[in-house]
């Protein structure tokens, strides 16, 4: 497969690159006749943006079904079609996968008519040289897996083609590993080479958002231009739609998975207007689509197929609308809470002592406190506040990682630090006189301590051993909630490793980072406990209560 395996080689083929240099469309345009393909525009609109978008690093994203590889593969062949002295190398999550590009970028060079006598028969599917190349220590073009070793390489263009796929991105873990591993391209790539991605989100934390964020040249395509979802379809027959339609009219998709189906105007619904109307309520969420990038292909048969065999709704969002969301269904969607920033305030009203959280009265709180010491390989020391109102509202309020020693004292034996320390201004910052500690594990020796360095502020200490199966706590504590709509977070929750926890977690694994959402449960279950006291900061002070129903009444008896 190197240049000059056979006679006058290279010479034919530098005689053929003389009298053609055609560019990008023209090169697919006659690979697609000779295919005896029909061309759709979206392709032509991406290959432009191959050819014009020379920057240091891009980003290419398609949805499912665009044949954006077998695309990539002839934008490959372009490439060593125009400069035969490039050195190219296409990543892959797997060799095999990295194998495919290579491959057809091999199969193009070999029977486009443009590209007579750039390879010998037998040239190698993995890596190759074309006649011409100037490197003969690194192929001209190379196939790698993402966790294969490439030191000692060197390449002008680096191909990331579906380097994130759902077995290398499942935990934070194989996510950090892959980031890890790209990092490897910054020392293979000669100055002033070209780093492109290829693919699909997998993930909320996908890494292609990192290289959009980065400053990186973004073409993405996603199946439908304008979306508009309604998820509670239950009660109304009326859906606003939001967007006028495209050339293509409107696509109405229901369901997800078994029983999906695409929906026919006249028969399933009518459109008045600004609105979708249907006969009586769906009750099945509802997408409301137009500006199709690929109607020739993508029918309204077809999508129905394509989403009857997707399981959820954020797979069929990351995999055809490019939308950053985890493949798999999040139990616990952390996008259902509200979010609010104001901190709870104690007022007196009429002679009643209140504490109100903005314009909310508070009929209660639990805290609940999972130690952790530390070790290796154990669970954060999770610090978890909830307050409920009178009308039944949860708000998760704090959500603390309590660090170092549990107590630290100093030469008097004065409390002066550790985790207990961090516990009491916690609490005392946001009144609450009372914290459960979890005692499985290693809680089981922290409630006595506690006890005896908490009592001076007016904070009591209880302790816990659940019997019950972890995860399934965690269900039973967080999915009413959630669904229902009545857990708030505040900012400082959604600024803590919480939300990731949520997003991340999955019921079927035994051991995941779940210390925040195990704290949390354990708030959530116990609550409501009602708010009988001020906590302060001075040990001996005296408790005021401010419970409903503790004040005091005059009552006037009349005969």
């Amino acid at each position: 497969g190197r240049p000059g395996d056979r006679p006058g080689h290279a010479q034919r083929w530098q005689r053929c690159v003389t009298t053609v240099k055609a560019g990008l469309v023209a090169f697919y345009l006659r690979w697609a006749e000779r295919q005896r393909w029909t061309p759709p525009d979206v392709h032509i609109l991406a290959l432009r943006w191959l050819e014009q978008t020379q920057c240091p690093e891009r980003l290419f994203m398609a949805f499912r079904g665009f044949s954006k590889s077998t695309l990539y593969g002839i934008y490959k062949a372009w490439c060593l079609y125009r400069d035969p002295a490039g050195v190219h190398q296409v990543w892959a999550a797997d060799g095999k996968l990295a194998g495919k590009m290579s491959r057809y970028t091999r199969y193009v060079l070999l029977a486009h008519p443009w590209c007579a006598g750039m390879l010998g028969p037998g040239a190698p599917a993995s890596e190759f040289f074309v006649a011409g190349a100037e490197d003969l220590r690194n192929p001209s073009m190379q196939a790698n897996s993402i966790l294969g070793n490439a030191t000692g390489s060197r390449a002008t263009d680096i191909d990331f083609d579906d380097i994130e796929v759902p077995k290398n991105i499942r935990t934070v873990e194989l996510r950090e590993r892959l980031r890890e591993r790209l990092d490897e391209a910054v020392h293979i790539l000669v100055p002033g080479g070209m780093t492109t991605y290829i693919g699909t989100p997998h993930t909320h934390d996908t890494l292609y958002a990192e290289v959009e964020a980065n400053g990186a040249a973004v073409l993405k395509i996603p199946l439908f231009r304008h979306v508009r979802r309604h998820e509670q379809t239950d009660t109304l027959t009326r859906y606003r739609i939001g967007f006028p339609p495209m050339a293509d009219g409107y696509f109405v998709l229901a369901g997800i998975g078994k029983g999906a189906r695409a929906l026919v105007e006249g028969r399933d619904y009518r459109i008045e207007g600004d609105e979708i109307v249907f006969e009586k309520p769906p009750d099945m969420v509802i997408d409301v689509c137009t500006g199709n990038a690929w109607p020739e292909r993508f029918t309204p048969a077809d999508i129905a197929v394509r989403r009857r065999k997707t399981r959820t709704l954020n797979s069929w969002d990351s995999q055809y609308q490019l939308l950053a969301r985890p493949i798999r269904e999040t139990r616990l969607d952390p996008d259902r809470m509200k979010v609010y920033e104001v901190e709870p305030r104690l007022v007196t009203v009429m002679g009643r002592l209140k504490i109100m959280l903005g314009k909310v009265e508070l009929e209660g709180f639990a805290a609940r406190w999972d130690v952790s010491l530390g070790k290796i390989k154990s669970d954060a020391s999770a610090l978890c506040v909830v307050f409920t109102d009178l009308r039944g509202n949860l708000y998760w309020h704090r959500a603390v990682e309590l660090t170092g020693d549990l107590e630290v004292l100093d030469e008097r034996g004065r409390l002066i630090g550790g985790q207990i320390r961090q516990l009491i201004d916690v609490l005392v910052a946001i009144n609450v006189h009372h914290v459960v500690v979890e005692t499985n594990g290693p809680g089981g020796f922290v409630p006595p301590i506690a006890r005896k360095h908490c009592e001076p502020y007016g904070i009591t200490v209880s302790e816990e051993f659940s019997i019950t199966k972890k995860n399934e706590r965690i269900l039973d504590a967080f999915e009413a909630p959630l669904s229902s709509g009545f857990l708030w977070m505040h900012r400082q929750v959604e600024a803590s490793d919480a939300v990731e926890q949520m997003r991340e977690w999955d019921p079927s694994i035994k051991d995941q980072p779940d210390d925040y959402l195990d704290a949390g449960a354990g708030a959530i279950a116990a609550t409501p406990v009602r708010v009988e006291r001020v906590t302060g900061t001075n040990p001996g002070m005296q408790t005021t209560h401010w419970r409903r129903g503790s004040e005091v009444h005059d009552i006037e008896f009349s005969r």
